[in-house]
């Protein structure tokens, strides 16, 4: 290091200027000693310990780009707007949902703001649990990629892990007038097979040039074969078709472009599209509940390993409510239900604002359900705030989650 490299040579200056006899050389060494003391004083107290800091900084970055200094585990993503339309950047985590008939049934929080990197780890958290892993997995536009689908399909050494129904980012785009129309493009010119070269606007040929490999992101290459045009020079089309000096170039993925057709064919195909509209119901619904229903806006926890504790009394809480309307459409239909011997039960609907809640309403559902052999009674007791919603059961004791107990 410098630190050690300095001290060698003051050490050596300092044993010449005690053994000069000059006095004016020795002068000359004393000031040459004073500089170099500075410096490794400079060393020491300031870029050492600025070195630490920048190394410990690293490693709490890890493969990200972004970290809060408030709350080293959250990474500033970029938020929704606000109500003035204000795009937010903020310290934030990427939680992303298994569900199944609007019950949660795998969450895992993320580092990574974008859901196309959180998808592979997510799936692989899901498969170290004793859940059986989905027949097939349906997902937005935003986890369409050349590694997610590589990741599904499996390879030679590994197997299928699900089929998919995840549309590549441009596929809505693919399906416009304007981009099928779109002479620009190349994905509309003439593809010659036996000479592998495309024809471009103007009839010039663009031939394959050479193969390239790209690393994305998260470490994963891809393979792309580059065509050039021979001759854009003198081309009257050339200001509309690229921007760039030179001739103009095509980058074409073969895998990904078998794979976008294969998405393409399992989104179009008549059995599998009433599955995906169903997507939105599914899990959106979900997010709409816990944001809007139950006021869960933002973490209240600081820490990764916390995070995930809230969001877990969260996903029971929510998985809770949905039993309980379960319950509610299945055995008691109408608001009175009249027994045989003439005797109602009634559903009671309370809103109650206590004198330090006046801005958090507690709403308390009280039922009974009668079943065959014996009954619950159920007191379920929320606020808008997502930390304070229990159960209190029928032998009396409450508790943010918990088993049913019969009377």
């Amino acid at each position: 290091m410098i630190e050690s490299v300095l001290e060698e040579e003051v050490e050596r200056k300092k044993v010449d200027w005690e053994t000069e006899t000059e006095k004016e050389v020795r002068k000359e060494k004393r000031r040459v000693l004073g500089g170099l003391k500075k410096s490794l004083k400079l060393v020491r107290e300031n870029f050492i310990p600025r070195y630490l800091k920048y190394q410990h900084q690293k490693e709490l970055l890890g493969d990200r780009n972004s970290y809060s200094k408030t709350n080293p585990d959250a990474t500033f993503m970029r938020m929704k707007d606000d109500h003035m339309k204000n795009g937010q950047l903020k310290p934030g985590y990427n939680v992303q949902m298994a569900t199944e008939n609007q019950f949660i049934l795998f969450y895992s929080v993320h580092q990574r703001p974008t859901d196309t990197r959180s998808l592979i780890p997510h799936l692989e958290a899901y498969r170290q649990t004793n859940l059986p892993m989905p027949k097939r997995v349906v997902a937005d536009a935003g986890y369409g990629s050349e590694e997610n689908y590589r990741y599904l399909i499996g390879d030679s050494e590994t197997e299928p892990i699900a089929e998919f129904l995840i549309p590549y980012n441009t596929y809505l785009k693919e399906k416009t007038k304007g981009y099928r129309n779109n002479p620009y493009n190349a994905k509309n010119w003439d593809y010659v097979e036996e000479d592998d070269l495309f024809i471009c606007p103007n009839g010039r040929r663009v031939p394959f040039k050479k193969y390239m490999k790209k690393k994305n992101a998260s470490g994963f290459v891809q393979d792309f074969k580059i065509y050039e045009c021979e001759d854009c020079s003198d081309c009257p089309l050339k200001a509309l078709c690229t921007k760039a000096k030179g001739n103009r170039q095509v980058h074409w993925n073969p895998v990904y472009e078998e794979l976008k057709e294969t998405a393409k064919k399992a989104l179009e195909d008549e059995t599998f599209k009433h599955v995906y509209s169903r997507r939105k119901i599914e899990v959106e619904t979900v997010f709409g509940n816990l944001k809007s229903n139950l006021a869960f806006r933002q973490f209240l926890l600081r820490g990764l390993e916390k995070v995930q504790t809230e969001f877990a009394i969260l996903a029971m809480a929510h998985n809770l409510l949905k039993v309980v309307g379960l319950l509610c459409r299945n055995h008691l239909i109408k608001r009175k239900i009249k027994k045989e011997g003439g005797e109602k039960r009634f559903i009671f609907l309370h809103l109650l604002h206590f004198r330090d809640f006046l801005d958090s309403p507690f709403i308390i559902y009280e039922f009974t359900i009668e079943l065959a052999s014996s009954s619950i009674t159920f007191a379920v007791f929320t606020t808008s705030s997502a930390t304070n919603k229990c159960v209190q059961f029928s032998n009396g004791i409450t508790s943010e989650f918990g088993i049913c107990s019969f009377m």
